[in-house]
């Protein structure tokens, strides 16, 4: 079976956690999705506002570079604090 995960996991901090061995663990794959291979195979709008890449908000289709746009908001929110597009309000977030 071959799994290509499309916003992995729901990729936010909440999700990833840190197992007793040290390394780190992902959680919730409710969203995942199987056999998507191309760039635009994917068309579901799903996952945390702050962390959906331009694709997904699109609804054009979206593949593996969804995963690597929430990856890098994760890792930046890491660095700074807060995640790279952040608004309480949740219009002007979208």
């Amino acid at each position: 079976m071959k799994l290509f995960l499309t916003n992995t996991v729901s990729l936010k901090p909440e999700n990833v956690l840190v197992g007793e061995d040290g390394y780190i663990k992902l959680t919730d794959f409710g969203l995942s999705k199987e056999g998507v291979e191309g760039h635009k195979d994917a068309k579901s709008l799903c996952g945390t506002a702050e962390y959906l890449s331009p694709e997904i908000l699109q609804r054009q289709g979206h593949g593996k570079a969804t995963d690597w746009w929430s990856f890098g908001a994760i890792i930046y929110e890491m660095l700074v604090g807060l995640p790279p597009f952040y608004s309480k309000d949740r219009e002007k977030l979208y």
